[in-house]
């Protein structure tokens, strides 16, 4: 008698189904994403506004110029007409790959300030619904957060749902840098939380930093919480699909192109965030040396070597994190392709014992968390593998992490 309980034809047939359940799962929840986002019109603004102004009367460089050129436009300009761009086109300047950080720093402050005088009118605009009233003093309140002393905020935009990026440690002379890429559900009200700290990207970045201050003391480094992208929101058809994450690999891309000094880049890419890191790798710069990521519903190809990177690829997954349960192939643009822990895949799969299921990666005395700031450090013979054994150390350099005993 025939078994068909491994033909192609049953095992294919089986895919589709998975991706049909998935697919009508995704579509109750409705496109949500795509529903609520708005025209970005305050940075777009300030960006014409940028491209019709001048200073000591010539014409300003077009905003879209690459990074060189910008930080050579801004490195010509003495520190009060910096200073006057940043007041003038506060939004522009403070989303301008090329601009100096400290600069940056200064306009998404200024920036973040018009944002909240802007909330402050909605709370008390009677024509806005109690409902509408209530989002406006959410957003005031985060506003006024990151506007505290001493934060340093890299990108702002505060148009749909906001986006931010923002800077722990000195970027300019971090001897290594790190971004955090996170996943679905990341906005201007997700971006720091209270309760579940260490589930957003400044509890994350916060995390992330003092491990690896705590792995090597000698080194310094910096650490970026990096949430300048359009994420999903909530498991709708965005989600199953590469569309936001194309959009969000672009500007990862610019991102690290505009870094100063050269300091080696480490990306440690959580759930969606590693399909957008998976379709930024074949354009990341050789500064970039590593890229992990957990709790990854895949990154858009069937292997590691697919993505064309001379960077290290790590993988770790808790085995309590229910993003194992979801089909892992691609058809018809649904799904983001093979598993990552996957033997067969061909990444450096790394220990997550004691991680805290699919958001708990960043939780302190894990060994995610442990693994992701050996890696941040450059400490590659440190760091521990799944299933105990050294696979994920093999064929590593003795790279250890600067300034380490």
């Amino acid at each position: 008698m025939t078994s068909f309980d491994t033909s192609p034809q049953l095992n294919v047939w089986r895919a589709l189904l998975a991706l049909a359940v998935v697919f009508v799962m995704l579509a109750t929840t409705g496109w949500t994403a795509l529903r609520h986002q708005r025209h970005p019109a305050p940075l777009q603004a300030s960006l014409s506004a940028w491209e019709h102004g001048r200073i000591a009367g010539h014409r300003l460089p077009d905003p879209q110029s690459a990074p060189a050129r910008l930080a050579r436009f801004f490195a010509s300009l003495t520190e009060g007409q910096r200073a006057s761009l940043a007041r003038r086109y506060p939004l522009a300047v403070g989303n301008m790959n090329g601009a100096p950080v400290e600069l940056r720093y200064l306009a998404n402050r200024i920036a973040l300030g018009q944002a909240r005088q802007v909330e402050v009118k909605r709370v008390h605009d009677k024509r806005l619904t109690a409902a509408g009233q209530h989002q406006a003093g959410r957003r005031m309140n985060r506003l006024d957060a990151l506007m505290h002393p001493g934060r340093k905020i890299l990108a702002f935009n505060p148009s749909g749902g906001g986006r931010v990026a923002e800077v722990f440690g000195d970027l300019r002379a971090a001897q290594r840098v790190s971004v955090v890429v996170p996943g679905v559900d990341t906005d201007l009200l997700t971006f720091q939380r209270t309760q579940r700290k260490y589930s957003a990207p400044v509890g994350m970045a916060e995390s992330l930093y003092a491990a690896e201050r705590d792995a090597a003391p000698g080194t310094r480094t910096a650490v970026i919480a990096w949430a300048d992208y359009t994420a999903p929101s909530g498991l709708g058809m965005d989600a199953a699909t590469a569309m936001r994450a194309e959009d969000g690999a672009v500007r990862l891309e610019a991102l690290v192109r505009a870094l100063p000094g050269r300091a080696p880049v480490s990306l440690f890419c959580h759930s969606y965030g590693s399909v957008v890191c998976g379709v930024a790798a074949p354009a990341l710069p050789e500064r970039v040396s590593d890229i992990a990521v957990a709790g990854s519903p895949g990154m858009r190809v069937e292997k590691a070597s697919q993505l064309r990177t001379g960077a290290r690829v790590w993988a770790m997954r808790d085995a309590d994190d229910w993003i194992q349960d979801v089909p892992y192939l691609e058809l018809g643009g649904l799904g983001h392709g093979a598993d990552p822990v996957a033997t067969g895949f061909g990444a450096r799969v790394l220990s997550a014992r004691e991680a805290k299921g699919h958001a708990g990666y960043f939780e302190p005395g894990t060994d995610s968390l442990r693994n992701f700031a050996e890696i941040g450090v450059g400490a590659y013979r440190a760091v521990s593998c799944a299933g105990g054994n050294d696979m994920c150390r093999a064929d590593l350099s003795g790279t250890t992490a600067i300034g380490r005993a």
